[in-house]
């Protein structure tokens, strides 16, 4: 998880961009729908949906647009085209093993892209379960980097939390956590007094793979692309993400 962080902040960066375009509450208003769905429109029993809610007002996406959304997934909204959420499978340039976490309401579309989008770039399509076994489900939490390292750490710990990262400059600290005790340690660490930025569950990979820069940056490039695309929500691959190679990435530009 050395990399998260890095990819992390530069996600950010673009979904600030996009959110006034427009693309990024496309996105997430299909992330509302299907965790509405799932778990009914109520946040107070439904962890996923507060979540996500919490997301988009973050990105100051619309009251409307967040209440058409969470009618939709609860069913209210009859006419409402099916969304479905899939985990594809695939490796990128130099056998980099990736995730592609995809919500869409045409999966014969979203598949011809993606299998052009990676073969453009030297990736290839996987079959289901050659690359899931690579990768773990993790909560992730972000706090602001201007907090208090050692004080995080020992509130993180106490809460249960099974790591914390350090960040720096606009990398957030990063509290890696259990799947299952991701709302109980983000909500001790607000308890506290502490700000919480950012509450995710990532496909965390087991072991990374490094690259020389100029390859890692085709990597990141790939996936940048496929997080373009509108039913791509996340990537995540098992490259081991740089400081060198975000460097090298942001200036390709």
């Amino acid at each position: 998880m050395s990399g998260h962080s890095h990819w992390s902040t530069i996600r950010r960066k673009k979904e600030a961009n996009d959110a006034k375009k427009g693309a990024v509450f496309t996105k997430v208003a299909r992330e509302i729908v299907i965790a509405a769905r799932e778990g009914g429109g109520d946040p107070d029993s439904n962890m996923r949906l507060r979540m996500v809610l919490d997301k988009a007002r973050t990105m100051g996406m619309p009251k409307d647009n967040i209440e058409r959304a969470v009618k939709r997934g609860a069913g209210d909204d009859k006419d409402a085209v099916e969304i479905v959420e899939i985990m594809y499978e695939g490796y990128g340039p130099n056998g980099v093993a990736m995730l592609i976490d995809v919500m869409t309401d045409n999966r014969n579309r979203t598949v011809a892209a993606l299998r052009h989008a990676l073969s453009r770039q030297g990736g290839t399509m996987g079959d289901p379960g050659s690359v899931a076994w690579q990768f773990e489900r993790r909560g992730v939490i972000g706090i602001p980097a201007s907090v208090d390292f050692d004080k995080l750490f020992e509130i993180a710990v106490e809460a249960g939390a099974q790591d914390v990262a350090m960040g720096d400059g606009e990398d957030n600290h990063e509290v890696y956590t259990d799947p299952t005790d991701l709302h109980t340690v983000s909500n001790q660490i607000q308890e506290a007094g502490l700000p919480v930025v950012s509450i995710d569950l990532v496909m965390a990979p087991k072991n990374e793979m490094s690259l020389p820069v100029k390859d890692a940056v085709q990597v990141l490039k790939l996936v940048d692309n496929l997080e373009e695309m509108d039913d791509v929500r996340r990537v995540f691959s098992n490259l081991e993400v740089t400081e060198e190679a975000v460097e090298a990435f942001e200036s390709s530009f």
